[in-house]
């Protein structure tokens, strides 16, 4: 099967009519029919709107809605007509899709996400809805952008992302009107004109078997209704079957019930031509996440080789079951589902298959996924890892040659990937997989971006960890969940709400009886509070924290937290109080043997006899810091405590002692020092170097469910 299936656009198939990433651009030779609504869409753009005609300027965006039902090419129009007038509108086209393939609407923030990510602003992990849709629309406030929104579900969806100025314009795609939206007019799709549908199915067939019996082409076209989408199946259907006739075709469709829409009945006859396994796999693609699949998935599916599944999909793309996203001769090529086939894909998976065997597909689809991503983090990892190790025993298909095929792999499998966490949680009945497959998820992005650049993904992530969590009564679980979403809170500046989790976090880590848990959720209450100005609750639930380091022995973590009690305690002012900490904490890293954390302490405690009034003691304790920079090697820290020792001098009357002092910062930085910061343990509200950064792991043993 070697013809490339097509859709009204020329593209690559899409049953609901949308191009293909890997398909040719359009053309105006490509695209079939819709003249007569390609003339009506531009001419309301240009046409005065209500606001206009009263003599008032438009507040917003004009919103040109092409509404029609799943298969009628819908998207191709809009995609036609995007690409006619886009040299209209300078700061180019944003897409987003409103509807997931089972219909649900997608939520108003990831919508804007996706928006803002087009137009490489930031989206805060955590935002509201209202936040994200007005930092929206105040991007696209001095733009002219055009935007698609496909398979609206509902006015107030579009409402949310509409743009605040006549310079931009909204193409809505929708099964019905969207009532709510001022001065906008439906263009209703029906059929193809019988001259473009045939033309589509020669497309298919070649122009000889048209030729030949132009009756039946157009009977065919009609037992089609003229839908794209199915006038694609059935081409496709031919195009794989050159000994068979369009008559034959038309005479087999004729012979089916005449029940249900035309779409479902070519589906119908070309689902029963297929053999039982490719039937059985095609079935089962209604449970891809997102509706994208790969040949990992459709084996994982369906439980055979990955070779046959890509071959059994290459067969479908040819027979307009799906369609292929990236070039067929790529390493793993990726291909959709049509949204207008899923739920015929879910009708016959629910009376063909038995619940305990979707549920199996499920698990295998669920397992095959966390061993892709347990593969995607070990490659970053040293050769002598135990990660890698374990990696060269898992089969070549699970293996990835280099990290920058792996992070690639995952940038173009996000969006499958999301979805699969999504849809393991919402089902409940798979929470031990789902649990591994979240965290080998959270693991591979932090690898891979780092965890600032995927916090807009761990967000959801971890919100997902959190409802499991809870469903289950997984205390442990659920701290490291609160514990994660309070640190992006933190980060993102809403303390408030990242001090309730933190509290949160501590009575779930009191429950679960977890020592790190309860340690770390104390201190994180500790510097939320810091971060709110609030020094003496701050010292307080540090000083919390420290009783439990103390207890436990764990000498390094103790002195870390007598820093922090320190930097508290100087800010409020309590410089006899913070001396005596910074001495503490010098003498924890002092036993620990960590010579780095003395150095920055000296420097610290220097700082503070500096305030508190003493400045000879301040040079002293300066020039021990410096001996123990010099012993740590960090010639940066040197050249950060020579400047420090340079204002002390200047402080004291000593300006020559000080241009030599900062004469040998400069030796040993170099033009690296100019501009920048060079006291890297400055006290700054809200930053401390001992608060934790990276993603929280549980340290126990996970409970079974």
């Amino acid at each position: 099967m070697t013809d490339q299936a097509v859709d009204t656009n020329g593209t690559q198939l899409s049953g609901d009519g949308r191009p293909g990433a890997g398909g040719a651009a359009p053309t105006d030779s490509q695209f079939l029919g819709r003249t007569r609504e390609l003339k009506e869409l531009r001419a309301d753009i240009e046409r005065a709107g209500l606001d206009t005609i009263a003599g008032r300027k438009a507040p917003r965006a004009r919103v040109l809605l092409i509404a029609g039902r799943p298969g009628s090419g819908r998207t191709a129009l809009a995609e036609e007509l995007v690409r006619g007038v886009a040299h209209r509108y300078p700061d180019g086209i944003l897409r987003t899709r409103l509807t997931e393939p089972d219909g649900t609407p997608v939520p108003t923030d990831r919508a804007a996400r996706e928006l803002l990510g087009a137009l490489d602003l930031p989206a805060p992990p955590g935002a509201t809805d209202d936040d994200l849709t007005a930092d929206l629309r105040a991007a696209l406030a001095d733009r002219g952008a055009l935007l698609l929104l496909d398979g609206a579900t509902d006015a107030e969806q579009v409402d949310m992302l509409l743009p605040e100025t006549p310079d931009c314009l909204v193409v809505a795609v929708a099964e019905g009107p969207l009532t709510g939206i001022p001065d906008v007019r439906p263009c209703t799709l029906g059929g193809l004109d019988t001259k473009s549908a045939v033309e589509l199915l020669g497309r298919f067939t070649g122009s000889v078997r048209i030729t030949c019996d132009p009756r039946a082409a157009e009977g065919l076209v009609e037992e089609c209704a003229a839908q794209p989408a199915a006038l694609v199946i059935a081409g496709g259907w031919l195009a794989t079957r050159p000994e068979k006739s369009v008559a034959d075709l038309r005479k087999r469709l004729r012979a089916l019930p005449d029940e249900g829409p035309a779409l479902a009945r070519v589906f119908q006859h070309t689902y029963q031509s297929l053999p039982s396994p490719a039937g059985r796999i095609l079935r089962l693609l209604s449970l891809a996440p997102a509706g994208l699949a790969d040949p990992h998935t459709a084996s994982a599916l369906a439980g055979c080789s990955v070779s046959a599944a890509r071959t059994t999909l290459d067969d479908f793309a040819a027979l307009g079951l799906v369609r292929t996203l990236e070039p067929p001769d790529s390493p793993l090529p990726r291909y959709e589902v049509p949204d207008c086939l899923m739920p015929l894909l879910r009708g016959l998976t629910e009376t063909q298959d038995r619940p305990a065997e979707i549920q199996l597909a499920r698990a295998r689809m669920l397992e095959r996924t966390v061993r892709l991503l347990q593969s995607c983090r070990a490659i970053t990892e040293t050769d002598s890892s135990p990660a890698r190790r374990k990696l060269a025993g898992l089969p070549r298909a699970l293996r990835f040659p280099d990290p920058r095929t792996a992070a690639e792999w995952l940038t173009v499998q996000q969006p499958a990937l999301l979805a699969a966490a999504r849809t393991a949680v919402a089902d409940g009945q798979l929470d031990t997989l789902a649990r591994r497959l979240m965290a080998a998820l959270v693991r591979a992005l932090v690898a891979h971006r780092g965890t600032e650049a995927a916090a807009p993904e761990l967000y959801g992530i971890h919100q997902l960890v959190l409802d499991v969590a809870e469903r289950r009564d997984l205390p442990r679980e659920k701290a490291a969940a609160l514990l994660n979403l309070a640190d992006l809170d933190a980060r993102t500046g809403r303390t408030g709400e990242a001090l309730v989790r933190y509290r949160a976090a501590l009575d779930a880590g009191r429950a679960a009886k977890d020592p790190y848990a309860t340690g770390r959720a104390m201190e994180s209450v500790g510097g939320a509070h810091q971060e709110l100005g609030d020094w003496q609750r701050a010292a307080d639930w540090f000083g919390r924290a420290l009783a439990q380091r103390l207890a436990r022995d764990e000498i390094a973590d103790a002195a870390r937290l007598h820093g922090r009690i320190a930097g508290v305690q100087t800010y409020a002012g309590r410089y006899g109080d913070a001396l005596r900490s910074w001495r503490s904490a010098i003498a924890g890293h002092r036993r620990t043997g960590d010579v780095p954390a003395v150095a920055r302490a000296l420097s610290e405690l220097a700082r503070v006899q500096e305030y508190a009034g003493r400045p000879d003691e301040s040079l002293r304790t300066c020039h021990e810091a410096v001996d123990w920079a010099r012993r740590a090697d960090d010639v940066r820290l040197q050249a950060a405590l020579q400047v420090r020792l340079a204002d002390t001098l200047d402080r004291l009357g000593d300006p020559a002692a000080a241009r030599l002092h900062r004469a040998a910062a400069e030796r040993m930085l170099g033009d690296e020092l100019a501009g920048e910061e060079t006291d890297p343990e400055a006290p700054v509200a809200g930053k401390d170097p001992g608060t934790p950064s990276s993603t929280y792991e549980i340290r126990s043993a996970p409970e079974e469910d």
